[in-house]
């Protein structure tokens, strides 16, 4: 159990947080959550001892090992097994735990031995991430793992920790997939570290309802103070009531204050939307593509996308199969080998993308950048769109070359707020936003008008957003018509993971295979809960409805027989809602069920092959 006490950081003027305690329990998996910026990343390294507490102190038990995600690429061995495998105790090498975490992270059995120097800085992180799973420290520290992972190897990420032994301490963007892993959320608000059970939706309800309290027992408390002091003016001249007058003010003087709770920083989003009258808005016809100009090296070949005006595009796959190129070569950065795009006449595009971080002018400030994208702006729109990207006043005249990524990110951000469009093609808009401006941006994008176009690896965002898919997969690109549910349904991400025949599959003992199926028990009761209460609530309601739904008709067929036109208006009107209501209720119905069937089945799946 690690415990922290009274700990204080702050960095110049700017205080961290301020006397926070927390301890760790036996097998807690905690997610951190807070803005960026609130010292997630600084509380970790105060607990792995690279930096020090400006007060306070962290305990941590004798022999007690605590394993890090280590963003500094250092490599020592000539293939990548040989690189994993040296964090390994001699005397128990387990070389196929290696291979297991390295396949599940996305390497193939040829990549093992391969030079670690010679991968992305992505899959190099992936190591990292490999060496220290494979270590089984008693805390894992991961902060960030999600951020070069593809979907297929979150998923797998989000099961390993789940069946993690040890206690785990969790910075991610991604809410699914924190809320998914964690047991706790514990989070930095307004300098101060509070830690639940459960969820973040359960962490910031209570947030939201301790704050509304506070100001609503503010409001009382200056009412209260203001009756008071109206008392004592009043009738402090006045002979009978001087005394009344002069014990008010005592208590005046006795009485706290509550500072107004200051407003949280928050990105707010607002596309620019300009009409496109047709309905088809842009379409890629027999679209390949070849960074060599070889059609045997294609990412894609032959691909056909209808883009119509309100759809909501989501491409998928793995990293490094063509996602980001494919958006590129849509928003015309790049020529496909064979195959056009076409647009409508009247499309305007938004494009965020690195492509786009790069090519913006270093030495432009914030405001002029923003400007360059939409001349027609007054200074007031541009200082308005630069303060809802978190640069207001003089940040605002701050150049870009000295901006860190996520600030740059930003700024590609506004730009895109500040430029009239229709069609927004988006590429991992979320890697520098934390989960508050994540959900906003979400909430905007589904609020658009337009057509949007997004590269993401964030589940959450493709179950919100997506109603078809384009899919990387089996060498090609294909249509989905169909939400990110309904893909994982009909087709999933099975077929994707065959994994090499090298990995040797541990035979489980009588005991061990009991123990799998308590667990998994376990998972699938929690993994259902939400589907079987919302059956049980749509089940009620549509019994409830449907009996109401009864009396209104026979009310009705009175008032036609009494010939009662006001009636007979009201009644229909409340028939035609109520019969819309029950459809909407057996709909939720289906859905809850099927989604029920398919968690049940994978399970089903898991117990057959014990």
């Amino acid at each position: 159990m690690i415990q922290a006490k009274n700990l204080s950081k702050h960095f110049g003027a700017q205080d961290l947080f301020d006397n926070v305690s927390f301890q760790l329990g036996s097998r807690e998996r905690v997610g951190l959550v807070g803005r960026n910026g609130s010292g997630k990343s600084t509380l970790f390294k105060l607990i792995l001892g690279e930096l020090s507490a400006d007060s306070g102190e962290i305990s941590i038990p004798k022999g007690y090992r605590l394993g890090a995600l280590e963003q500094h690429i250092h490599f020592t061995k000539p293939s990548v097994l040989e690189e994993c495998v040296q964090v390994l105790n001699p005397e128990d090498f387990l070389e196929h735990e290696a291979e297991k975490i390295l396949f599940g992270l996305g390497f193939s059995d040829e990549d093992l031995q391969k030079d670690p120097k010679s991968f992305s800085g992505g899959y190099q992180i992936r190591i990292n991430l490999t060496k220290v799973l494979l270590q089984a420290p008693n805390l894992l520290l991961l902060d960030e793992p999600t951020n070069y992972l593809d979907i297929v190897s979150m998923r797998w990420l989000k099961a390993f920790l789940k069946n993690f032994p040890g206690e785990i301490m969790l910075i991610t963007h991604d809410r699914e997939f924190m809320d998914d892993v964690v047991t706790h959320t514990m989070g930095l608000h307004r300098q101060q570290l509070k830690k639940i059970k459960g969820d973040t939706s359960k962490f910031y309800e209570q947030i939201l309802q301790e704050e509304e309290m506070y100001e609503k027992t503010r409001e009382n408390l200056d009412k209260k103070r203001k009756e008071m002091e109206a008392f004592v003016e009043r009738f402090k001249a006045k002979a009978s009531k001087a005394a009344q007058a002069q014990s008010r003010m005592k208590a005046l003087e006795k009485m706290s204050s509550m500072d107004k709770l200051a407003d949280v920083e928050s990105l707010g989003f607002r596309f620019r939307f300009v009409e496109c009258p047709g309905k088809q808005i842009a379409e890629t016809k027999h679209l390949s593509f070849s960074y060599d100009g070889d059609k045997h090296n294609a990412l894609f070949h032959q691909l056909s996308i209808p883009i119509n005006r309100e759809d909501r595009i989501g491409i998928i796959g793995k990293n490094g199969k063509g996602k980001s190129t494919l958006l590129n070569v849509i928003a015309g950065i790049l020529d496909p080998i064979e195959g056009k795009v076409s647009f409508h006449p009247s499309v305007q595009i938004g494009h965020f993308g690195q492509t786009n971080i790069n090519r913006l002018n270093m030495e432009n400030t914030i405001a002029e950048e923003i400007q360059e994208e939409n001349s027609s702006l007054t200074i007031s729109g541009v200082r308005n769109i630069c303060g809802t990207m978190m640069f207001e006043g003089d940040l605002a005249k701050k150049k870009i070359k000295v901006l860190s990524g996520g600030e740059r990110a930003r700024v590609l951000l506004g730009k895109i707020l500040a430029k009239p469009a229709n069609l927004l093609l988006l590429d991992e808009p979320t890697n520098h936003l934390d989960m508050e401006s994540i959900e906003s941006l979400t909430e905007e994008i589904g609020n658009f008008p337009g057509a949007v176009v997004i590269v993401t690896h964030s589940e959450i965002m493709l179950r919100n957003l997506a109603t078809k898919l384009v899919i990387f997969h089996n060498g090609n690109a294909e249509i989905f018509n169909g939400t990110y549910d309904e893909f994982l349904e009909k087709i999933g991400w099975e077929s994707e993971e065959s994994k090499p025949n090298k990995v040797h599959r541990k035979k489980l003992t009588e005991k061990e295979i009991k123990q799998r199926r308590a667990e998994i028990a376990i998972e699938r009761a929690k993994q259902t809960k939400n589907f079987r209460e919302e059956i049980e609530v749509c089940e009620n309601e549509i019994t409830k409805n449907e009996n109401l739904l009864e009396r209104i008709t026979a009310e009705l067929e009175k008032a036609a027989i009494a010939q009662d036109a006001a009636k007979l208006n009201d009644y229909t009107h409340a028939v035609g809602k109520l019969n819309q209501l029950i459809e909407n209720l057996f709909e939720k119905l289906s859905n809850a069920n099927e989604n029920l069937d398919f968690v049940n089945k994978k399970y089903d799946k898991e117990l057959e092959q014990l």
